[in-house]
């Protein structure tokens, strides 16, 4: 019984002596404060720092994370397509190499420069040889793109029905490529001809100094 007077006793004093050191304290001058609330407030701005810190930490970890997930489905994404090519390898040559070869076939459809008057003989035999009249065969104003050349041509024959049809498929049917365009038909007023307008555009592709030319002037421009 006396020693659990003695421990109360001991306990209220550690209450007291506590108390005491946490009563009238200067919140402006923590320095002069007793020992126990002093290290205390030490512990408590030691913790407080080391939170903060460590929120502002995870932070900058979790952007770094999400930016590493980022990149990580950028990669699975370019390492698929990648993929399906390796797999697709041999199809894809044989792909350009068709290509290849129909824009090689397409090219010997296009005269060169030297050609082009065997062409335009071409297009005045082909309408002589169905027996067609040419009223007007004028080449206009070559228009120049950027890897071929367009030439333009003014076309007015006269000849029978059947023979006018003949002579648009043999310049359809020419080894090089022409096209007609704007045609118009109307008969004449002896009633058993035809006159026929059109626009007969051939091409060609330029040569390596028309090229060249093509693309100073084109870097000129921009």
């Amino acid at each position: 019984m006396a020693a659990t007077s003695s421990l109360n006793q001991k306990f209220a004093q550690l209450q007291e002596t506590l108390r005491s050191q946490f009563s009238n304290l200067d919140p402006r001058n923590p320095v002069v404060w007793p020992a126990l609330p002093r290290y205390g407030l030490f512990l408590f701005v030691a913790i407080v720092v080391v939170v903060v810190l460590w929120f502002v930490w995870l932070s900058g970890e979790d952007e770094i994370l999400t930016q590493a997930r980022a990149k990580e489905t950028q990669l699975r994404e370019e390492y698929r397509t990648k993929l399906a090519k390796a797999i697709n390898l041999d199809a894809l040559r044989k792909q350009r190499e068709q290509v290849l070869q129909y824009v090689t076939q397409l090219e010997k459809q296009l005269p060169s420069k030297a050609e082009m008057d065997a062409l335009l003989s071409d297009i005045n035999q082909a309408g002589l040889g169905r027996s067609l009249q040419f009223e007007l065969f004028r080449p206009g104003q070559i228009v120049v793109r950027d890897y071929y050349a367009e030439l333009p041509i003014t076309l007015k024959v006269t000849g029978r029905f059947h023979d006018i049809g003949s002579f648009t498929a043999d310049v359809a049917h020419l080894s090089r490529i022409v096209t007609l365009n704007n045609l118009t038909v109307t008969p004449r007023t002896d009633g058993s001809t035809l006159t026929m307008d059109a626009t007969a555009k051939t091409f060609r592709y330029l040569d390596q100094d028309e090229i060249a030319a093509q693309r100073k002037t084109a870097g000129g421009r921009k």
